[in-house]
């Protein structure tokens, strides 16, 4: 049965995650956001929406990975949820907006789409606006953090047996767009290179410009009549606009760069699931990117200067 996903219909997840990451503090990026008016912001546009407030991880206790994996239990018991939060909301034909919680909630998050995708006879694309390119594993990690672990495990890179089945659909390399890279390991350099990742770092944004970018992005996945997941980590953007993260990386995207990726894709009706990750309002200006944040989410979502 084909589901169309109503982009009007938004399901809110939160997803209080942070010990995929090396700093805590993403355990309230979640209400952060809701504070900072994520709700009533998108209600505003138009749209019906369900705040079904926050997940918790199923129960991996004892579980572990060869290598260096920190916290692989409650990683993996996260993305068994996250996996199955995201698949069902789109088997319903509605929007998932998860509210992150670091990086490695995609683990679960890109897995449910990518079930989704592959039931409905499409391909799943993701588009991963980062500072990180997180295409490492357990054995080429040199922190062990599994938010830089992602996106080698939502392809299909060995390493991760056991948190979710092997069989498992997978997201193509070449169907990962990634945007506004600019902190990448050497073993991951290599990894990204063999595997056919489309890398598009801030030197790309700054010789061919946000636009062209974007619509490259948006024709592949137009042509391929495929769905798209956008990942947006609060890192894609310069410090100096959102220093509310833990992962900082100077010389990241600017806020008109942000806000029209933004409106480019909602333009475009692609998208049709979201994370918005690594907030930690713990080392925020007084909410500052939170809101900024909110105002992007506003922007994929219908909010026009004219």
């Amino acid at each position: 049965m084909i589901s169309q996903i109503d982009h009007k219909n938004i399901v809110l997840l939160g997803a209080p995650v942070e010990e995929g990451a090396g700093r805590l503090g993403c355990a309230m990026g979640p209400a952060a956001l809701r504070l900072a008016g994520i709700q009533p912001a998108l209600e505003k546009l138009g749209h019906t929406v369900e705040d079904r407030g926050n997940l918790a991880p199923e129960n991996l206790s004892g579980f572990t990975l060869p290598g260096l994996a920190r916290n692989a239990a409650l990683i993996g018991g996260w993305t068994r949820t996250l996996d199955r939060a995201a698949y069902e909301t789109l088997k319903d034909g509605r929007m998932p907006i998860f509210l992150g919680g670091d990086h490695s909630l995609s683990m679960g998050t890109v897995a449910g789409a990518a079930r989704h995708a592959e039931e409905q006879g499409r391909k799943l694309f993701v588009l991963w606006m980062d500072a990180h390119a997180d295409f490492n594993t357990p054995v080429t990690s040199p922190s062990g953090n599994m938010h830089g672990m992602s996106v080698a495990f939502f392809c299909g890179v060995d390493g991760f047996s056991g948190i979710l089945p092997d069989d498992r659909p997978v997201v193509a390399p070449e169907h990962v767009f990634m945007c506004g890279i600019r902190s990448i390991d050497l073993d991951e350099r290599a990894e990204l290179t063999k595997a056919g990742v489309n890398v598009f770092d801030m030197r790309s944004i700054d010789e061919h410009g946000i636009v062209a970018l974007m619509k490259r992005i948006i024709e592949t996945v137009s042509g391929a009549d495929g769905l798209l997941h956008v990942s947006f980590d609060t890192d894609f953007l310069d410090p100096d606009i959102a220093p509310g993260t833990g992962t900082i990386v100077r010389g990241g995207g600017t806020y008109r760069e942000a806000h029209v990726a933004m409106e480019m894709l909602y333009d475009s009706g692609l998208v049709t699931s979201l994370d918005i990750v690594e907030l930690n309002p713990f080392l925020d200006d007084r909410g500052k990117s939170a809101y900024l944040l909110v105002e992007l989410v506003s922007s994929l979502f219908g909010q026009k200067i004219f």
